[in-house]
């Protein structure tokens, strides 16, 4: 599970299935021996989601990484017109993958930027694309590019950054465009088993020592992911 860690820090690969709030830093307080270890929540991921997260190992270290997050926040809303400035370079950067039902069409070319609102019904446990704002709804950007589509057009395998993150935004934005996530039956997609979304890439800045810390997961080895396996050797 865990791919690095130091004494300010840990970047692990967390596996579907468990929560980054509550799962992740228990078991990591259960791997150190150390019941009341500090571990600084950054950033969260679905339960149901696998992939790079990194936690802080001090308040320092907590704070300094979620400075980081909100000033990449402030670079991606600049750099896709939702506000006005300089634009600078997003020092924490979240990259995705995931396999999409279908092919690149008309409502999903091969490349672009999804923005749409969302709104999330905490009752029913499900987030919702809307037309214009109001109270409760949150403006949704990513970036994304097709990499590779199955000959029979059953699937295709997308490349994702994200310059918001709202809850379930991946899963909503493209089961919005009638290209569920495959998996997902929370939005639409008839494929059983896991959902088909991993966090891939994980960049920041290390909060102590100043270097640049980079790190990239291969595609996972099952289904649906095995069918393009080829694009990551």
């Amino acid at each position: 599970m865990i791919v690095y860690e130091d004494a300010s820090l840990v970047v692990l690969n967390k596996p579907a299935g468990l929560t980054s709030e509550g799962d992740v830093p228990a078991r990591l307080r259960q791997l150190w021996g150390k019941p009341d270890a500090y571990v600084g929540v950054i950033h969260r991921l679905d339960t149901g989601v696998s992939g790079l997260m990194v936690y802080a190992r001090t308040p320092a270290a907590a704070a300094a990484l979620s400075r980081q997050v909100t000033q990449s926040q402030e670079a991606y809303a600049i750099l896709d017109g939702r506000a006005e400035g300089k634009p600078e370079p997003p020092g924490f950067v979240k990259k995705y993958r995931a396999v999409i039902a279908g092919i690149p069409d008309d409502d999903l070319p091969t490349d672009g930027i999804l923005r749409d609102y969302l709104f999330k019904d905490s009752r029913k446990g499900r987030v919702f694309p809307v037309s214009r704002p109001r109270k409760g709804v949150r403006e949704a950007v990513l970036e994304y590019r097709i990499a590779a589509s199955a000959p029979d057009g059953s699937k295709s395998l997308a490349e994702i950054t994200l310059h918001t993150g709202r809850t379930h935004q991946i899963r909503v934005q493209f089961a919005s465009r009638r290209h569920s996530l495959l998996g997902d039956g929370k939005y639409g997609s008839r494929v059983k088993g896991s959902i088909a979304l991993q966090s891939a890439g994980l960049q920041f800045v290390h909060p102590v020592t100043g270097k640049q810390m980079a790190f990239e997961l291969p595609l996972p080895e099952e289904e649906p992911w095995n069918s393009f396996r080829a694009l990551s050797r």
